[in-house]
């Protein structure tokens, strides 16, 4: 285990109910790790019947192989010319650089991509934000470039395949909820998968504030338990 993202409540009270939050620390995960003995590796000892378990997207999308070498990929006129209309934030590349555009087209068709790209246009022209992904779908959203931070370093990396079908494996596998996320410091929070017993509403707003972080603290799994019920609002109403 280790502590949770700095300036962030490890206990809080969300829907009325208090939660601890607890990350937990890994090695840097990828091929040929396999996501169930990670999972059950570093859970051990930890899980308390009723746990949800989040799980990071990219290290899921790590263990199963959907990774891209940066230095491998050779970006088209088209995702180059793309990839200079994409906003530039201090908290993520996504498709921001040529090679993760390119990965896109890849990935979603270029067809599909130069659609989005298009309506995507029109949608800011005309004030409707995220046309774009609406269209391109959302293995293009989960799509994460190559930064100088975090894990994996040098890998554009993909979303991972079939997210609910994992975590309905995990889930009978370990008896606890599991989830999929991406989630970042600006807002972005989005359940790529969970386990049918999963409260979805709840999870975001668990996970809104990106306590695990996405940077140095390489924590890719959290560990979120109720405490009890109706939580004094010191603790953080929501």
């Amino acid at each position: 285990m280790t502590s949770i993202s700095q300036g962030k409540l490890a206990v809080i009270s969300r829907h009325r109910k208090i939660f601890l939050r607890i990350p937990v620390r890994t090695h840097e995960i990828k091929p040929p790790d396999q996501l169930e003995e990670v999972f059950g590796r570093y859970t051990h000892g930890l899980l308390q019947k009723g746990d949800i378990v989040v799980l990071s997207e990219k290290m899921v999308a790590a263990t199963q192989g959907r990774l891209v070498a940066t230095e491998t990929i050779q970006p088209t006129w088209l995702a180059v010319f793309l990839a200079k209309k994409v906003k530039k934030t201090s908290h993520g590349i996504g498709l921001g650089s040529p090679e993760s555009m390119q990965v896109a087209i890849w990935e979603c068709g270029k067809l599909r991509i130069l659609f989005a790209a298009v309506f995507g246009m029109i949608g800011k022209w005309v004030g409707l934000k995220g046309l774009f992904y609406r269209i391109a779908g959302r293995q293009a959203a989960w799509i994460d470039g190559d930064a100088p931070y975090g894990m994996l370093r040098g890998n554009i990396t993909l979303g991972p395949a079939q997210p609910n079908q994992v975590c309905r494996q995990l889930a009978r596998r370990f008896g606890c909820q599991v989830a999929i996320m991406d989630v970042n410091d600006i807002g972005g929070c989005e359940i790529c998968g969970a386990s049918p017993e999963c409260d979805r509403k709840l999870l975001i707003d668990l996970m809104k504030d990106n306590p695990l972080g996405q940077d140095v603290e390489q924590t890719p799994i959290g560990i979120f338990r109720f405490l009890s019920e109706h939580a004094p609002c010191f603790f953080g109403c929501g």
